[in-house]
């Protein structure tokens, strides 16, 4: 498969190496910064375009890799969808609904698939627990929580973008903790009601929160919290942790650390303490869950069925991250629908 790259900063390197690393072509890039642009190009040898647009109409390639700001994400898809080829977006897929849902229909319409980076699904600790609590060996959930109690320096915040209700949608939950929203909906289910409270700027000059804490009720009836943190010092590895009557799991940056189950048969739950996690430094994390969803989303291209992170899975982790918001804002629970596409 040969994909080409809008955006080549930051996660885009990451992108670049797994798809080396299974075998795709980085055929093409584009960049608002040429310099960047270029480099990119020059390192993945790939055909550098001054414009999305550029690269659309002239480069040979079956898919998009949109790695900006959330911002652009849309038009990254209007403009797929106009010359037909699929798009992998990054995280979080927009910073609000309306945007999400639209950019599912623009897709949908136009016969092209869309997919959402969400590398955390394929963990070899996620695919164990989904396999796991889909054959009953925790019993009912419980319990199902999110902890990531990271840190980012001053820096990581210096440009105006960053940590920007506009640019990114918000902070700490929606720019980190957005990977264990999804694995939490992925292994449990959707939530039906919430309650949220958030610290705005507690340690780093942004106008959105550096630490938020929320209380979820699942549709299932299991209970849970989230906490999502750029302001714990010095950070800590993410963590998941699931209670069933039969006994725990936890999870922790991206590993299976615990597995407490009586009675317990089947496939050996794979420990191990070896976890990686973008706790302090964002670059910190395993390239194998990546290159396993770009190989997934490959597939989905090529023999035209949904890809394991899709438009939609995107949308319904953003709808969790904007409801946690609206509860911290308006201090009150909120319920969320169930939407269907």
């Amino acid at each position: 498969m040969r994909v080409g790259f809008i955006g080549a900063s930051g996660i885009a390197g990451k992108h670049a190496q797994a798809y080396k690393n299974i075998g795709c072509r980085i055929a093409a890039v584009t960049d608002r910064t040429e310099a960047r642009g270029r480099k990119f190009a020059d390192t993945w040898g790939a055909e550098f375009f001054a414009t999305p647009e550029q690269l659309c109409q002239n480069a040979d390639v079956d898919f998009l890799d949109v790695c900006t700001f959330p911002g652009y994400r849309l038009a990254a898809v209007e403009l797929a969808a106009k010359t037909h080829k699929h798009v992998l977006v990054e995280k979080p897929m927009a910073v609000d609904l309306e945007t999400a849902a639209r950019m599912i229909e623009v897709a949908r319409a136009a016969g092209i698939q869309l997919g959402v980076v969400s590398q955390h699904r394929f963990d070899d600790s996620t695919l164990f627990l989904k396999r796991a609590i889909d054959a009953g060996r925790l019993g009912n959930i419980l319990e199902a929580d999110a902890y990531v109690k990271w840190h980012r320096s001053d820096d990581y915040y210096a440009r105006p973008v960053k940590g920007s209700w506009a640019g990114e949608g918000g902070g700490a939950l929606i720019g980190q903790a957005i990977h264990q929203v999804d694995v939490l909906l992925y292994l449990i289910g959707a939530v039906d009601e919430l309650f949220g409270y958030w610290h705005l700027g507690a340690t780093h000059k942004i106008e959105s929160e550096d630490l938020v804490c929320a209380v979820l009720r699942y549709a299932s009836g299991a209970t849970g919290v989230i906490q999502a943190a750029t302001a714990i010092w010095p950070g800590y590895p993410e963590r998941i942790e699931l209670h069933g009557t039969k006994g725990s799991a936890i999870v922790t940056g991206d590993q299976l650390t615990t597995w407490d189950v009586r009675d317990d048969e089947g496939e050996p739950a794979p420990i191990s303490l070896e976890a990686k996690s973008g706790a302090s430094d964002p670059m910190a994390i395993s390239l194998t869950p990546f290159e396993r969803q770009l190989a997934d989303f490959g597939e989905a291209c090529k023999f035209g069925r949904p890809p394991a992170s899709s438009g939609v899975d995107g949308y319904r982790a953003l709808q969790l991250v904007r409801s946690i918001y609206a509860s911290c804002a308006e201090g009150r629970k909120v319920q969320i629908a169930p939407v269907e596409f």
